[in-house]
């Protein structure tokens, strides 16, 4: 079967989806968060994670399999019952362990029956999380490993279980694009991309954000996508906008039992904070010193807490941002926090004609920000569609006022560059920016002169401009009259 997955409101590659879980009777929201639950190791009881906002959550069938008293008490009550939690549930398989221990004793068709039988609502087969920077040949091998694990698991009978089609393919794009067409092309459900918790733990997020999205490129525009092992709210804003649908964190319990405590710009310990950043209830009603004055199981306890509302808080923020279709905005803002982070988002740019494929053709605002804001999909979609413009005779191209000299004048404005007067009051022209341009944002308003001027080779170019530096006016092709028309220039 095919999961039922509906898209909404979307902003770069990121969406609002609504994801059918039959087998638990419910439909997800995405982006969604799942935490992850250990059952020999509970921090926060399952039945109050919908007070944080949890629809979802994940736990592990092998631990459950594999630990005599969880398998029968699972198989006599069902996973619902034994967590306490009413919504759906996701099973991871044991590759987790297969990864940290290297073998484990079981396969795709016994555990997928098994996380049927337990009453998971979506499943996962035993796949080959490669890990980040393997030889080619050993990436290839467990790849095709992986695929074979995959085409066996679209036979296994699990009813209305969805199943999980893990991406796997190591730090190699196309080997990841390939895995993402062959997963997408088994009929399951949903498409993990998997093995990147070792780029995350090591901040390499630009890497992370060319699997995802070499991933990405492989799937079919209606598939939804887990982003395994991205429990740091630090980075759903990037996640998402690489169009990842669900996540899941261990992040809130594992943090917790070390005294850290999660912002969204970071992890701070509780040793080191005099006051809670953070409104959350937890934050609200303790000062670091009285939590810091509690015993191990009650510190832990509330750090997990604040954990999960911090994290909740933040999906939720991403969620209004798709809504708003700023959320390339909220990226940028995460993004500008660390300089790991900024790699991401740097490396999303990289791909804006990736994201320009998805992105709507309009929005309330475009707010410039950094010079980072000039490579945005919406400025590349403006520069295309100045190739298709037809202009002819002696043209003004001024960032002042009109000449009757001229058969016709544009607007010029930075990052986007020449446009026609009658879309001044059109998206993205309408774009809040600083009056203080970065070098950027002349340099990207300049490639959009070029791309006029090499599109209409009849007509004659002049551009008034107000002082751009050398570096943007370099790019503007030899046969415009550049004219200073700043006043230093006059």
């Amino acid at each position: 079967m095919r999961a039922v997955f509906e898209v909404g409101a979307q902003d770069g590659a990121g969406r609002i989806g609504e994801l059918e879980i039959p087998r638990a009777g419910v439909t997800v929201e995405t982006p969604t968060l799942m935490p992850v639950v250990n059952p020999n190791l509970i921090t926060v009881e399952p039945s109050r994670f919908p007070e944080f906002g949890a629809e979802m959550l994940i736990t592990n069938s092998y631990i459950v399999k594999n630990d005599p008293e969880l398998n029968e008490q699972a198989l006599d009550e069902g996973l619902h019952e034994m967590l306490g939690f009413d919504g759906a549930i996701m099973t991871d398989s044991g590759s987790f362990q297969l990864a940290e221990y290297g073998e484990i004793d079981t396969h795709t068709e016994e555990i997928l029956e098994f996380q049927h039988a337990i009453g998971s609502d979506v499943g996962t087969p035993v796949d080959i999380p490669t890990p980040p920077d393997v030889d080619r040949d050993q990436a290839e091998a467990e790849l095709a490993t992986t695929q074979e694990r995959l085409e066996l698991a679209a036979t296994v009978d699990v009813g209305d279980m969805l199943v999980n089609a893990p991406v796997q393919g190591s730090t190699y794009p196309d080997l990841r694009e390939d895995a993402g067409r062959h997963a997408y092309g088994t009929g399951l459900d949903l498409f993990p991309v998997g093995a990147v918790v070792p780029l995350m733990n090591q901040y390499r997020y630009d890497d992370m954000t060319e699997a995802v999205l070499a991933a990405k490129r492989g799937l079919g525009r209606d598939a939804p996508v887990h982003l395994f092992g991205a429990g740091h709210p630090m980075m759903f804003a990037l996640a998402a906008a690489l169009g990842c649908d669900l996540f899941d964190s261990a992040a809130y319990a594992i943090y917790a039992r070390d005294d850290r405590y999660l912002t969204v710009s970071g992890t701070e310990h509780l040793a080191d904070l005099h006051y809670f950043p953070c409104d959350c209830p937890v934050c609200a009603d303790h000062t670091p010193a009285e939590v810091q004055a509690m015993g191990a199981a009650d510190r832990e306890k509330l750090l997990a807490e604040h954990n999960l509302h911090v994290s909740f808080g933040e999906i939720r923020r991403v969620k209004q941002a798709l809504k708003s279709g700023n959320l390339l905005e909220l990226v940028e803002s995460r993004a500008h926090a660390h300089p790991d982070s900024l790699d991401g988002y740097r490396t999303l740019l990289d791909h804006a004609d990736q994201l320009e494929a998805s992105d709507p053709a309009s929005k309330d605002a475009f707010f410039y920000t950094s010079a980072d804001s000039a490579r945005r999909p919406e400025v590349l979609r403006h520069h295309r569609r100045l190739e298709r413009l037809d202009v002819s005779g002696d043209v003004l191209l001024t960032e002042g006022s009109g000449s009757d000299r001229f058969d016709e004048w544009w607007n010029v404005e930075a990052p986007f560059g020449p446009y026609p007067r009658a879309l001044s009051t059109t998206y993205p022209l309408t774009a809040e920016t600083p009056d203080r341009m970065d070098r950027g944002g002349f340099e990207a308003a300049a490639e959009g002169v070029r791309r006029l001027a090499e599109a209409n080779p009849a007509a004659s170019f002049t551009l008034g401009h107000r002082g751009w530096p050398d570096s943007a006016l370099a790019l503007v092709p030899e046969r415009v009259e550049l004219v200073d028309i700043s006043p230093e220039g006059e």
